[in-house]
């Protein structure tokens, strides 16, 4: 017996579509979406959905104009496919080309730039709004932190680790970006394979091309061998770029040449040799800033940006510290010692310009004094009285006004003037305000204003 949801209704002979009952239904996985992005010429910036169909052109009837003088009035279409995307010229002037070669027809898959004339195009999935929740673990790898900020971080880097996306890594230096690019390594399916670091800063300007691809015997001066370079010595694992913006622009085109097509030459060599790594970059520039400047090339950053990740200074994660002493004190043989509260406000209170690189070189000088004396609790550690951000050197800017200007460094003073106040007491906030001869109900509104912490006995 048939209910009547289950009787299929006759099929329609003059119907194409054929008839699918409700065990036939099958949901079809959401295509990811994808935008045009102009990466030079009058338009950039410009972005554009990708649908099933765009056009691109100078006339103002294509989805995406381009008035460019090289580009035209009907230039190409792009048609969006399961097996990728379909690109085909419509009979331009100046063609529609890829990695250089004229195309009348190709097909691309994502991230693949589209020069149109001479403006070129990159194809990339939608920027949408997507909310990485925070990562219910406090540690990834070996690098910690209970503060949001860092847990949205390992949050992302859970998510990307098991891919073979290129992530660069930017922030102060000692923040502890190179801890996170070996996590990154040992979280992915190349943790068995070679984890290979270059310092893009302390290689000699002269050696830097050897030091990433290698280079044959005779090559230069001194190369008596040959030598593998770090894409060579990684094959299949991962290449971490340290301080990637000090990578010289004559040498920055060969390594988006390897990120591009995978493969790469030694030095005065003529075999073209296959690359098989990831990469992980790190900075402590602004690569945006340097990329305006004209110090770092524009297309090379968007290959290293694939996953932009800025670690935050330790200032601006305070409640991360107490756990990272704890860790730092067991590391550095102090297991057994403890950290008396006036010190542990002090530890809070300073800024820390030279980040958790700097917190640890305390705590290694903390443990020693203690082991020196036989003490069983750290009472006292010296804090640096500078800062190496140049806090007593003013940077003026031209476009802000002498009234923001002032109100700028008022306030840096007053911060640092309360952190160092409050450093020379150990985070007593009374003893601290009898020395400044202020009220301690002020001091204690100006250290919460700045996000500094005090102790006071009496609160």
């Amino acid at each position: 017996m048939t209910t009547p949801e289950d009787e299929v209704p006759p099929s329609d002979p003059n119907d194409d579509h054929p008839i699918e009952t409700r065990a036939a239904v099958r949901p079809r996985a959401p295509t990811p979406g994808l935008v045009a992005f102009v990466l030079s010429g009058t338009h950039k910036g410009n972005q554009k959905p990708l649908g099933g169909r765009l056009t691109i052109g100078k006339a103002p009837d294509n989805d995406l104009v381009l008035t460019d003088d090289t580009v035209s009035r009907h230039h190409c279409e792009i048609l969006k496919a399961p097996d990728g995307i379909h690109v085909r010229d419509l009979g331009s002037t100046n063609g529609t080309k890829i990695d250089g070669t004229r195309v009348r027809e190709a097909m691309i898959q994502p991230g693949s730039v589209l020069k149109i004339g001479e403006v070129e195009v990159i194809f990339r999935p939608a920027t949408q709004r997507v909310d990485v929740l925070p990562s219910e673990r406090t540690e990834f790898g070996k690098a910690l932190g209970e503060s949001l900020a860092m847990r949205t971080i390992f949050g992302v880097l859970e998510r990307i680790a098991p891919t073979d996306a290129t992530v660069l890594l930017e922030g102060e230096t000692g923040t502890g970006k190179d801890v996170l690019a070996r996590a990154v390594w040992q979280a992915s399916p190349r943790a068995s394979k070679p984890f290979i670091v270059v310092d893009c800063g302390a290689v000699t300007y002269s050696l830097i091309e050897s030091e990433l691809f290698g280079h044959e015997r005779g090559a230069f001066t001194g190369a008596v061998s040959s030598r593998q370079g770090a894409f060579e010595l990684a094959d299949g694992g991962t290449v971490f770029l340290d301080e990637i913006g000090e990578l010289p622009l004559d040498v920055q085109p060969k390594l988006l040449r390897v990120l591009e097509t995978r493969e790469f030459r030694r030095v005065g060599g003529n075999r073209t040799l296959p690359s098989n790594v990831r990469v992980v970059a790190a900075t402590k520039r602004d690569l945006q800033r340097e990329v305006s400047l004209g110090k770092f090339r524009e297309d090379l950053y968007f290959r290293l940006a694939v996953v932009p990740v800025t670690v935050p200074p330790l200032r601006s994660r305070r409640e991360d510290i107490p756990a990272l002493v704890t860790h730092m004190l067991k590391a550095a043989g102090g297991e057994g010692l403890k950290v008396n509260p006036e010190t542990a406000s002090a530890l809070e209170a300073h800024d820390w310009p030279g980040n958790i690189r700097e917190l640890r070189n305390v705590l290694d000088r903390a443990v020693y004094m203690a082991q020196a004396t036989g003490a069983q609790e750290i009472n006292f550690v010296s804090l640096p009285s500078g800062d190496s951000r140049g806090s007593s050197a003013f940077h003026f800017e031209a476009e802000k006004s002498y009234r923001d200007t002032r109100a700028k460094y008022d306030a840096e003073f007053e911060r640092a003037y309360v952190r160092w106040l409050l450093g020379r007491h150990h985070g007593n906030v009374s003893a601290a305000a009898r020395e400044a001869k202020m009220d301690r109900k002020h001091l204690h509104d100006l250290a919460k204003k700045h996000g500094l912490r005090g102790s006071d006995p009496d609160d």
